[in-house]
């Protein structure tokens, strides 16, 4: 005997994002379950409405919260286009980009030391490109009560290097990602990708300065390997700043840092387009 749809949607409405998507190949009763508003509202966020008054499709007319859904999937442009949302398909969990503006970058509104402007694979309208500086100190924060409970998340600098750089690979910048909480994640990174060439004049120019700066802080992972950015898939590339857990009914502030102060040294050409915090389980 086949179970009622109203059955079958509460059913579902306590499985997954993904086990919803693909009951439509049971039978047309799971389909239309799966279809249904009382299934898609028990994934999406409690503040799902909020999130859509923020974003440039405030005014957008949804057909269904499956849509909604689908919609948050594709990620959200909010706040002004100065984040961005998104859910990820099939386990739900949230995600979120800070843009540029959205954090701070110090001397950032010195046109002296950073440029704004408009590059054509960002997210957001503006990214910051470094001019130059001899302390580089970027800084985020988001509240977990934004994001998935008992999740572990990363969080991420998107940059990307211009080829003009200079001042990136001698010395490690320092990360760390603490909460009022308690919770501390703290390493060590270069700026760019290691270049033998490079990396031999500089050593010609500052002597043994950068061996004497560089016991200050440890850059290598447990593979034993020099850590540095990261390719992604956008095209851009990403640091690792640490990571954090959220749990069950607990608001912390979580605070996400890169500083590289201790060298003095000059440093150009790291274009920052902002800050990701997503589930390690989706890295």
């Amino acid at each position: 005997m086949m179970l009622p749809e109203a059955c079958v949607a509460n059913i579902l409405a306590f499985t997954s994002p993904a086990d919803a998507f693909s009951s439509s190949e049971v039978s047309p009763v799971f389909r239309l379950a799966g279809d249904s508003d009382f299934v898609w509202e028990k994934f999406l966020p409690t503040d799902y409405k909020s999130l859509i008054s923020q974003s440039s499709d405030g005014h957008r007319s949804f057909s269904s919260k499956k849509e909604i859904y689908r919609c948050f999937c594709d990620s959200l442009l909010i706040d002004n286009a100065r984040k961005l949302f998104k859910i990820n398909k099939f386990s739900g969990k949230i995600s979120y980009i800070l843009s540029a503006r959205d954090i701070s970058i110090t001397h950032s509104d010195h046109a002296a030391y950073w440029i704004w402007s408009n590059v054509s694979d960002s997210r957001f309208p503006e990214s910051a490109e470094l001019k130059t500086t001899d302390r580089l100190e970027i800084k985020g924060t988001i509240e977990t009560i934004f994001l998935s409970p008992n999740t572990r998340y990363g969080a991420y600098l998107i940059m990307k290097v211009t080829k003009g750089a200079y001042g990136l690979d001698l010395l490690p910048a320092e990360t760390l990602v603490t909460s009022k909480n308690g919770q501390v994640s703290k390493s060590a990174t270069y700026l760019s990708c290691l270049d033998e060439k490079k990396q031999q004049m500089k050593r010609l120019f500052y002597g043994n300065r950068e061996e004497r700066m560089a016991t200050t802080v440890e850059a290598v992972g447990l593979d034993g390997k020099r850590k540095e950015p990261k390719g992604r898939n956008d095209g851009w590339m990403e640091i690792e700043l640490g990571e954090f857990e959220t749990r069950e009914g607990e608001d912390d502030e979580i605070i996400m840092s890169l500083t590289e102060i201790k060298g003095y040294q000059l440093k150009s050409g790291i274009v920052i387009d902002g800050i990701e915090v997503r589930p390690k389980s989706m890295d």
